[in-house]
């Protein structure tokens, strides 16, 4: 038996990457544990507007009515920031992919029409008061440190593993030696990613 259990969940939040869409590989992948496992399961994976306090504001009214203590969430890269901010606000459990620390630094460069990966037709524009938005929502150390996990892969192309390992004293870090960005062996940290959260375990 484990040191901790926790309880079943009945929400998962799912945030995806700058850049990125529900239609991502590990939104869908996650989709399709969520349909295969925990049917039961409300599952959220908004397109997030690439304003980040518009973001986090739909984000909010997404879980207002959410059940803190059974539910999760799940972010990617700047998702995974967004999913920092909001485990502070709400406690809930979480699990965060190569987190970007400090995005208001990197995407100051970023400034300009950007494209959709899944679909380069799709534009959008980075305006320069978005890099003051992402100022405002940044948290200091997190008071439940404990209830977030963190895979990082030492491979990541785009994000600091150092920096990544540094931000999240306390949380339960999953560190790979090699992966990438998009952390395209999702799969094989599937079972630790559902466990943490609860995903999968047995109704108490």
């Amino acid at each position: 038996m484990t040191a901790f259990s926790p309880a079943r969940r009945t929400h998962l939040l799912y945030l995806h990457g700058f850049r990125s869409s529900p239609r991502s590989a590990k939104a869908q992948r996650m989709a399709r544990w969520v349909a295969a496992h925990r049917p039961d399961l409300v599952l959220a994976s908004p397109q997030l507007p690439p304003s980040p306090l518009d973001a986090v504001a739909l984000v909010n009214e997404l879980v207002q009515d959410w059940p803190r203590d059974t539910m999760a969430i799940m972010g990617s890269s700047l998702g995974g920031f967004y999913a920092t901010h909001l485990a502070e606000r709400t406690g809930a459990r979480t699990a965060l992919i190569n987190p970007a620390v400090d995005p208001a630094r990197d995407l100051a460069d970023y400034i300009g029409e950007q494209t959709c990966w899944q679909n380069p037709d799709e534009h959008f524009y980075f305006r320069p008061e978005f890099v003051g938005e992402l100022r405002a929502l940044e948290v200091g150390p997190l008071t439940h440190p404990d209830r977030v996990m963190a895979v990082i892969a030492k491979g990541d192309e785009v994000l600091d593993w150092e920096e990544m390992v540094g931000r999240y004293p306390g949380s339960e870090i999953r560190l790979l030696e090699g992966g990438d960005h998009a952390l395209s062996d999702f799969d094989d940290h599937l079972e630790a990613l559902t466990a943490f959260l609860g995903l999968s375990a047995k109704a108490s």
